[in-house]
């Protein structure tokens, strides 16, 4: 029964690290058409989440944590915009660097990341409950 505890806690951890990149990759596209406000100004630089195993010394597993999160270091593109205000002196405007299909990919690899978890739990649970059932 310890390994099917142990799996459950593995299957939470991986939860919880793709809720935090659902989270980001959400904040990425509400900011995808941002601009800036004035013409020194940096546009909204796409985020970017790092894992990282953690050792729980509790029960001697591998978990999955978020180790941080970036941003996206590449260049941002330029849209000619010269009525802008943050537009420079030949009229082109700085826009984030995030792609919405990129964005999109991700979100979608996190959900199914995180229903591939959730299915871990539900299915170690139904093991658990089937052997404390046998040993009544």
């Amino acid at each position: 029964m310890d390994d099917l505890n142990k799996s459950q806690l593995i299957a939470a951890s991986g939860m919880t690290a793709q809720a935090e990149r659902l989270r980001v990759v959400s904040e990425n596209l509400a900011n995808a058409d941002s601009l800036p406000t004035g013409p020194n100004d940096l546009p909204y630089r796409r985020k970017v989440v790092d894992f990282r195993t953690v050792l729980d010394r509790a029960t001697g597993t591998d978990l999955v944590q978020v180790g941080k999160v970036d941003v996206d270091r590449s260049e941002f593109q330029k849209k000619y915009d010269p009525a802008h205000p943050a537009a420079d002196s030949s009229g082109y405007v700085l826009v984030p660097n995030v792609n919405p299909l990129i964005e999109l990919m991700d979100m979608q690899e996190a959900q199914r990341s995180y229903e591939a978890n959730l299915n871990v739990v539900s299915v170690s649970k139904s093991m658990l409950m089937n052997t404390i059932d046998m040993l009544k």
